[in-house]
């Protein structure tokens, strides 16, 4: 893994700190979460039962990159081995797309508690969201083997290859081909498109009956806390599906190495640090949550 080759070797220990900052911020905030809804009872609902799924995500996530960019800017450990890599690139897909899977879930679970209230314990049981949940994850891991299986079936020169990146993605990787990988990319757009376009469409669509129901609502406090409801998950929605589709469906031919990082660094840690933010800063149930947990462990 070259890293970031423009970055001087001086600024390697600070951006090894900040990188580290940034890792320990997002396993706070997610655990955080975590403890919250599971601590409260009053939050062992439908929609914080997929919040402390996505925050698992988040934390897997992370965990699946970062802890090998911090070696590489502190002991200059810049070695994969093949199989590692294939590994890497394997659960940093699954678990991108089990995210945008789940956004779409927490949006159907927005538009029943709205547009259904009253129905909303009957169709949101425990058994359909086991059930739901499994299948964002099942369907996220299916593209995910398949893309990576594709990948690796390349041809590649050499026994030591240098990967223009900090991580096992699939445009550097793809990059070291020594074969014709147009079908490959092709593939990549497709996958990407099934896997950003169709959820977030879907996702449109629960949030346009979703608005509808909240504009027939004749009073203003009553619009406010239904929109108070949604807009941390939109939120979440625009910012994780914008960095995604910034990294897989811009045209790999006019992209650069030094953009693919650029983008890599948002939704390696941007994303995953500011979920926990949006969902305690703008969730009065979360944030009632953790002062009530911060409270009693003061009183013990």
């Amino acid at each position: 893994l070259l890293g970031i080759p423009s970055l001087p070797e001086t600024f390697f220990l600070p951006v090894f700190f900040i990188f580290l900052l940034f890792y320990l911020l997002i396993l706070m905030g997610n655990a955080l979460i975590l403890v919250a809804v599971v601590a409260e009872p009053s939050l062992h609902k439908p929609m914080y039962f997929f919040l402390i799924n996505l925050s698992t995500l988040d934390i897997l996530f992370t965990t699946t990159t970062v802890p090998k960019m911090l070696s590489l800017f502190l002991l200059g450990d810049r070695f994969l081995s093949f199989s590692s890599c294939l590994l890497q690139m394997y659960l940093f897909q699954s678990f991108t797309c089990s995210e945008a899977f789940i956004l779409v879930v927490m949006a159907y679970d927005r538009y029943v508690a709205i547009c259904h209230p009253l129905h909303y314990t009957l169709i949101m049981t425990r058994e359909l969201c086991t059930q739901m949940l499994g299948g964002a994850l099942g369907l996220a891991l299916f593209p995910s083997l398949q893309l990576t299986a594709l990948i690796f079936t390349l041809p590649f020169c050499g026994y030591r290859q240098e990967i223009n990146h900090f991580l096992c993605d699939v445009p550097p990787v793809l990059r070291l081909a020594c074969a014709a990988i147009r079908v490959h990319q092709a593939v990549l757009y497709v996958v990407s498109i099934l896997v950003l376009t169709i959820p977030f469409l879907l996702i449109c669509v629960s949030y346009v009956f979703i608005t509808c129901a909240i504009l027939s609502i004749r009073s203003a406090e009553g619009r406010h806390q239904a929109f108070s409801t949604c807009s941390s998950h939109l939120t979440v929605v625009l910012l994780q599906y914008g960095c995604c589709a910034l990294a897989y469906l811009h045209p790999q031919s006019s992209s650069s190495a030094d953009e693919d990082r650029q983008f890599a660094l948002v939704y390696t840690f941007i994303t995953p640090l500011l979920n926990p933010l949006i969902y305690t800063l703008r969730n009065k149930d979360v944030k009632g949550a953790l002062e009530k947990s911060a409270q009693y462990q003061r009183d013990t």
